[in-house]
């Protein structure tokens, strides 16, 4: 079995088994700062949109909803102690102060546009709701932008899987390939990982 099979297979089973409860989990880890993305979840949720099993409205709801239940813990968490919160606990989600600074600059300079777009970027996705909450933008500002790019993204993503699951036999065809573009994609994120970690050892052991 191709890697690409094997992981639409058992995912997408386990997704199917959990019923909505594992998208809408998923979707709150990944609106969080858990490095968690929601590329892994909602293309299967869209595999069980294919076959029958789950509604593109159902996904599209309780992954919204994931997305703004997430969005908001991170905005109170930053709202009553974000850098506080990161300097004590972000090594164990894998973020530091850099990171956070690095966000936080991004937001400052885009407003409040920067909720909405930032569900589309990676890395900023999963930390854009702490220095929205440290910056106190207006709450029902930044819900509105939450809950309307999160929507986009996750319906972009579940259709995506429903199309992938529709011409399944064509894309297996090809599987040898998506094999190794998925290879590569996993080499390469954890490449970055141990550069990243490098870089700070050294960061840390220059001062």
């Amino acid at each position: 079995m191709w890697i690409t099979e094997f992981l639409a297979t058992y995912i997408t089973a386990f997704i199917a088994k959990t019923w909505y409860i594992t998208v809408f989990l998923w979707m709150i880890m990944e609106s969080m700062i858990f490095p968690v993305p929601s590329e892994a979840v909602m293309p299967f949720a869209g595999f069980l949109v294919a076959t029958g099993q789950f509604s593109l409205r159902g996904v599209i709801l309780v992954s919204t909803l994931g997305t703004f239940v997430g969005s908001l813990l991170s905005y109170y968490i930053g709202l009553y102690g974000g850098h506080l919160f990161i300097r004590k606990w972000g090594k164990y989600f894998l973020i530091d102060q850099e990171e956070l600074e690095m966000t936080e600059k991004f937001f400052k300079k885009r407003g409040e546009i920067t909720i909405f777009i930032s569900r589309f970027i990676p890395v900023v996705r999963h930390l854009i709701s702490l220095p929205a909450g440290m910056g106190r933008m207006h709450l029902s500002k930044f819900i509105i932008y939450t809950v309307i790019g999160g929507a986009i993204w996750n319906t972009f993503l579940a259709l995506i899987g429903k199309y992938l699951k529709e011409n399944w036999n064509q894309v297996m065809k090809y599987s040898h390939v998506v094999d190794i573009v998925v290879l590569a994609i996993l080499i390469l994120i954890f490449a970055l990982f141990v550069i990243r970690q490098v870089r700070k050892w050294k960061k840390k052991n220059k001062k």
